[in-house]
């Protein structure tokens, strides 16, 4: 989705997902299941209308006019939902379409965050990839699959095939994307949602740098301290680096924090350099 991105909605994406962030941070899965859910509802109502895309897409439309004009829209769904739409909508966009599409990222970005604060999240990318293999390997199921008007038929299929053995979000996830193609190819659109599972994934991801490894006692400090942090479970990948020299470097959510002796080092000497 977001490679398809370019200009102001590239960087509105990127805000976008920050706002999640907050919007899913001490949430319960249950929580960030159902914003999931809606935010899936606000991106089909928005690629059902284009004058409703351009309104809240306009760039002379002032904020403020555009969350009235969002809470009258979905004033249905949660408080969560609303306030994370405002922000999105908000934003500067290059057209009206990469809305929906970062919408539909978002929601499943919130049920990728759901699966990872019920410690599914591994699962839930090996059942998807299964899944895409099970449609790629039978010409039957990709067309019951593919067939338009037939979203009860489909979501039957989903449930049959993978909810006795698969997990929730799974499905959730599944039954989204066998209904809501919007033009694109199925392989097309299991592409996308591998991808924005992966984008989530990279956000509950640490990856550390220390001179020696850390003992089980640091390690469990570091991750209960990134976890409160972030708000849901965090997972950190160690990489042992003599060339640390010590301390640690932490690149997390997008963030580097350095502070290994190299850097500091490093950053020592470009102050003197500044101050001759």
């Amino acid at each position: 989705m977001s490679a398809f991105l370019g200009g102001s909605s590239r960087q509105s994406l990127q805000v976008a997902r920050g706002a999640l962030d907050a919007a899913v941070k001490g949430a319960t899965g249950a929580a960030a299941s159902s914003l999931s859910a809606e935010l899936f509802v606000v991106a089909s109502t928005l690629h059902g209308s284009l004058s409703l895309r351009r309104a809240i897409t306009d760039p002379s439309r002032d904020a403020s006019a555009k969350e009235t004009l969002v809470k009258d829209l979905f004033k249905s769904l949660s408080a969560p939902a609303i306030d994370l739409t405002a922000k999105v909508s908000s934003l500067r966009w290059s057209n009206s379409g990469d809305l929906v599409n970062v919408l539909e990222q978002l929601a499943i970005e919130a049920q990728a965050s759901a699966a990872n604060i019920d410690g599914a999240l591994d699962r839930v990318e090996d059942e998807l990839f299964a899944a895409e293999q099970a449609v790629s390997g039978s010409p039957e199921l990709r067309k019951a699959l593919i067939t338009v008007g037939a979203d009860s038929a489909k979501t039957g299929i989903v449930k049959d095939l993978f909810a006795k053995n698969g997990s929730p979000h799974t499905v959730a996830l599944l039954s989204q994307l066998v209904t809501t193609l919007r033009g694109r190819s199925i392989e097309v659109a299991f592409h996308d949602y591998k991808y924005a599972l992966a984008a989530r994934r990279n956000r509950v991801i640490a990856l550390v740098r220390v001179a020696v490894a850390l003992t089980d006692a640091q390690r469990d400090r570091l991750a209960s301290s990134l976890t409160a942090q972030v708000g849901q479970p965090v997972r950190i990948n160690i990489e042992v680096d003599a060339t640390v020299l010590g301390g640690v470097a932490i690149k997390f959510a997008d963030e580097l924090v350095d502070g290994t002796v190299v850097n500091r080092l490093a950053s020592a000497g470009r102050s003197m350099a500044r101050s001759n």
